[in-house]
């Protein structure tokens, strides 16, 4: 389970991440054929690994379909790449108003690739565990054991949906807020952690113990724990894995599960330490820990994700490989932010969350020695576990600790007591030091200028996009427009000319681009590069084919950079009459036009930036034209 709960997440992980393009990869059915084509290609594969004589055993079978899981998610990340289902999902679904649906929808698409193993998977099965199932019956047992897994994830962006979807503004505006959306998840989290187990259990077809000595025996060795908890058998693998888990923290809602292998191996005494270790479990607050590191998780990765995604797709050299290949921008740039954050997922789980895991099965059994008072029963349940499960004794197990280590640990504890409140104060430290990282994580990160890196790889994403979209189709004027405006954003001014001037190359009649050339001729901050005469020419050319309030405007600017001020107080009042939206951006222009010469406006800059320039700072003041983004 711990296994699949990685693979779940990462699929989540890569069906959120996936973007919604503007045009598909591929037609429609071609797109369909290809996805056909992948998940037959991925049953074959999977017939093949079944068909092999090692997945004829069990610990043969597990592999198999470990290995097959993970090349399930390879198998899911190519067709999110190229058959683009987030796109066609997202136009049979985007009516609906609840995102929720299409991640559902993406989820399922990975879900249909385990369905395909499983399908494969069935026959050998059956012949392990001496049972005989349909492929279909299998599938549904298969999803309803991992459908804890997602479920949680299932219920949580519902209840964000639905709340967004609630005519109640100031609701909706708290839980948008970071405390809000702290509040909710704590709430949501309390919720899952008292009613979770129930619903898991029906949901495994697990059964009350029957009432008898056994039942009897179990829970009076729990009243003696100051203990109690409902006890099931629990059918996992029908029932032939050796076993036993607990759930729920309130008593009540709190079970042990046991499998029937374990009950038909175990001496009384044997199950007496293996129910200690699952007490163990309760009494060091495990269950609520659990919770604690996922939360952790959601909370750092929500933390780190934006500056440090946005600290790599800002670097150079990341845009001048982009530039460099015909890989799409937009491609290269979704894969190099996604991949930090997945390892980030698989290293934080598979390490940190294990690492806390292991030490506390440690001091689960460590608490089984205290409740038992010797080693004895616990290591020979060890012993049995490790022979019947395919002699796995001196297996490493990245989440539980191998088996032989678990042996070795309760033994050279019972010789050196000392050692069981050692790792106990191993545990509380180790617990303390994630709670520090956690509270200098946030610390951290406020300190970071997130804003700042965003702006900074927003534009360096934009400027990378245009020079290959510029690079793929050097005809079309319109990508050296934009590629002007944006240098002109950025004040980079002789960068803007450049391509400004490269577009009306390729467009000399294209009244954007006169315009945009027109306006950086007459407010350009270097005023080397200002020609108010060549202004007025492209200027007029502009308003000719398309008369509109913000080309008028700069035609009017054009005359009183010319000494035409009657003209331009003209057509400053035909710009008011064609765009009245922007009426008190140009009467204000009518009163600079009036008030100030355009060379006077000149010589304030030139001014202003020499005394910046004493000043050892930059120049700050506008051109005689205002704002250089203004509506251009």
């Amino acid at each position: 389970m711990y296994t699949n709960l990685i693979l779940f997440l990462v699929a989540i992980f890569l069906f959120t991440l996936a973007g919604v393009p503007e045009q598909p990869l591929l037609p429609g059915w071609q797109s369909l054929a290809l996805l056909a084509l992948l998940y037959a290609g991925y049953g074959w594969l999977a017939r093949r690994v079944f068909n092999r004589p090692a997945a004829g055993r069990s610990a043969g079978y597990f592999r198999s379909e470990k290995y097959l899981s993970v090349l399930a998610l390879v198998f899911f990340a190519t067709t999110l790449y190229l058959c683009d289902p987030k796109y066609h999902l997202y136009q049979l679904l985007s009516t609906l108003r609840m995102p929720a649906l299409l991640n559902f929808a993406g989820l399922l698409l990975f879900a249909a690739y385990l369905a395909v193993m499983w399908s494969a998977a069935c026959r050998r099965y059956g012949e392990i565990f001496d049972r005989s199932y349909r492929p279909g019956r299998f599938i549904a047992i298969n999803f309803r054991a991992n459908l804890p897994i997602v479920l949680p994830w299932v219920v949580l962006s519902l209840l964000y949906d639905l709340i967004a979807l609630l005519p109640m503004p100031g609701l909706q505006s708290f839980f948008a807020s970071p405390w809000g959306d702290l509040v909710f998840f704590a709430i949501f989290l309390v919720v899952v952690l008292l009613f979770f187990p129930p619903m898991v259990r029906r949901l495994w077809g697990c059964q009350p113990l029957p009432d008898g000595y056994l039942k009897r025996q179990l829970q009076a060795f729990a009243a003696k724990q100051n203990f109690s908890a409902d006890i099931y058998l629990w059918p996992l693998f029908e029932g032939r894995v050796i076993t036993a888990g607990v759930m729920g923290i309130v008593p009540g809602l709190r079970y042990i599960l046991v499998t029937p292998a374990l009950l038909e191996t175990m001496t009384m005494a044997e199950l007496e330490a293996v129910m200690a270790h699952e007490i163990g479990h309760v009494k060091k607050f495990h269950l609520p820990l659990y919770a604690l590191l996922i939360a952790g998780f959601s909370l750092l990765a929500g933390l780190l994700a934006e500056p440090f995604v946005f600290s790599i797709l800002a670097m150079d050299s990341l845009h001048r490989l982009i530039l460099a290949s015909d890989i799409s921008a937009e491609h290269l740039l979704a894969v190099v932010g996604a991949v930090p954050l997945l390892l980030f997922l698989v290293l934080y789980f598979r390490y940190v969350f294990g690492y806390f895991i292991r030490n506390f099965e440690r001091q689960a059994d460590l608490f089984s020695l205290v409740a038992i008072g010797n080693s004895e029963a616990m290591v020979s349940a060890f012993e049995k576990i490790a022979l019947l499960s395919g002699n796995i004794r001196d297996q490493p197990n990245w989440h539980h600790f191998g088996i032989g280590e678990r042996i070795d640990t309760l033994v050279r504890a019972e010789r050196q007591p000392e050692l069981i409140s050692r790792h106990n104060r191993k545990v509380r430290l180790s617990l303390l030091a994630y709670l520090g990282a956690l509270l200098l994580a946030v610390f951290l990160v406020r300190q970071i200028p997130s804003e700042e890196l965003a702006q900074r790889y927003e534009e360096s994403f934009a400027e990378t996009v245009l020079l290959q979209k510029a690079r793929m189709e050097p005809e079309r004027a319109l990508w050296q427009r934009l590629l002007g405006d944006l240098m002109l954003y950025r004040q980079l001014e002789e960068k803007a000319l450049a391509a400004y001037e490269t577009a009306h190359g390729l467009e000399p009649a294209n009244p954007e681009v006169m315009n945009n050339l027109a306006w950086l001729l007459l407010t350009a901050r270097d005023t080397r590069l200002r020609d108010p005469a060549r202004a007025l020419t492209l200027a007029r050319g502009a308003a000719v084919i398309q008369p509109r309030g913000y080309i008028l405007d700069t035609l009017a600017t054009a005359y009183w950079a010319n000494d035409l001020v009657d003209e331009a107080v003209r057509v400053g009042r035909q710009a008011i009459e064609a765009d009245p939206a922007q009426r008190r951006w140009y009467l204000a222009q009518l009163i600079r036009f009036t008030n100030q010469s355009y060379q006077e406006s000149v010589a304030e800059l030139q001014s202003a930036q020499e005394s910046a320039r004493q000043a050892g700072g930059k120049a700050g003041g506008k051109a005689g034209g205002g704002e250089p983004a203004k509506g251009k």
